[in-house]
């Protein structure tokens, strides 16, 4: 049995509205091809085992913590990353409620929170208190104790429906 790592392959994908390649090993983390081959540093690595969700994706519609995804997984999918949600008009109130309410506060897990948070908006646009528990409760944050974060989707939300 061969020691030899795999050689490295060429993957297709679209990040952000964007299709691309990326020439690197099949089992390279996502985490990382965002970052350091893409230059996508919005993408934290919190946990590095799936446990945090800072490094929270989208992946195809489907939230997904990056550091538990190899590249070769995701060829041929959408990738939205926080970038591509900070970009996107849609989420405005969603930003500008996370900063007013101090729900960014280090930096760390607010990439993945407002990943998660898209998600629930985008799949329920008028969730309860308890919804937005349950849709954050992948994505751990040290510096907030969730109350701000929490406050801050639910204006999010109410921002959205009112035009």
């Amino acid at each position: 049995m061969s020691g030899a790592r795999p050689a490295k392959r060429t993957f297709a994908f679209t990040v952000n509205g964007k299709s691309g390649t990326v020439c690197t090993y099949p089992m390279e983390r996502l985490l990382d091809v965002l970052r350091n081959e893409l230059a996508l540093t919005g993408t934290k690595e919190g946990c590095g085992e799936g446990e945090c969700g800072a490094c929270s994706v989208l992946i195809d519609g489907s939230l997904v913590n990056s550091c538990l995804v190899p590249v070769a997984q995701a060829e041929n999918t959408r990738i939205v990353t926080i970038e591509g949600v900070t970009e996107d008009s849609r989420y405005a109130a969603l930003r500008d409620a996370f900063i007013e309410m101090g729900g960014a506060q280090c930096g760390i897990c607010t990439p993945g929170m407002i990943l998660a948070s898209a998600h629930l908006l985008d799949r329920k646009p008028d969730p309860s208190l308890e919804e937005i528990r349950e849709a954050l409760s992948g994505n751990l944050c040290r510096c907030t104790g969730y109350l701000q974060i929490v406050e801050a989707v639910a204006e999010a939300a109410r921002r959205m429906a009112s035009p």
